[in-house]
């Protein structure tokens, strides 16, 4: 049997660190299931998915542990390896808009009230290609419960784009395995 660790790990980002990690897995036997990283204002951000013999959970938590003394804060919780939970589907989000404070809790807000889970989220600032104005730009997969048709969901986010003046377009039957950055 196998333990599901996931783990969230920051620290200054240096070359190295993914290669640190790894090294760590190994030496307890663990599978690298899945990962999100990023460079983020000088800080190496991760989320790294292990799936690690049972009797090696505890070690190999141990040993992320004592990263700190190399500069990586982690945090580390019991996964559940199962995918989107029975009664959801997978729906893919982009939207993109003049930046502004608020957009993500707009959206976050509208999504929660409809019991839809954000699964991923990828978020951007980028220049405007005709002016100097910063674009805001959202990807997003959500699971949405199937009692929530695709046409309710729609009109709701038609209208909150109306309301923040954002484009905002949503693809039904998305697959959820693919990475959404970039």
């Amino acid at each position: 049997m196998t333990t599901s660790l996931v783990l969230t790990v920051i620290g200054s980002d240096h070359p190295g660190i993914v290669n640190l990690l790894s090294d760590v897995a190994q030496r307890f036997g663990a599978n690298w299931a899945g990962s999100r990283m990023a460079s983020l204002a000088g800080q190496f951000a991760g989320i790294v998915h292990f799936e690690v013999p049972d009797q090696n959970a505890k070690p190999l938590a141990g040993a992320l542990h004592g990263l700190v003394s190399s500069g990586l804060h982690v945090v580390i919780a019991m996964g559940d390896s199962s995918a989107v939970q029975a009664g959801q589907r997978i729906v893919r989000l982009e939207l993109v808009g003049n930046d502004r404070p608020g957009i993500v809790r707009d959206l976050s807000g509208s999504l929660a009230r409809r019991g839809v889970s954000i699964e991923e989220l990828h978020t951007e600032v980028v220049s405007a290609a005709m002016s100097a104005d910063q674009l805001f730009k959202v990807k997003a997969l959500l699971a949405v419960p199937e009692a929530l048709a695709d046409d309710e969901l729609k009109r709701e986010l038609e209208a909150l784009a109306t309301e923040m003046m954002v484009d905002i377009d949503l693809e039904a039957n998305a697959s959820g395995t693919a990475p959404i950055a970039g």
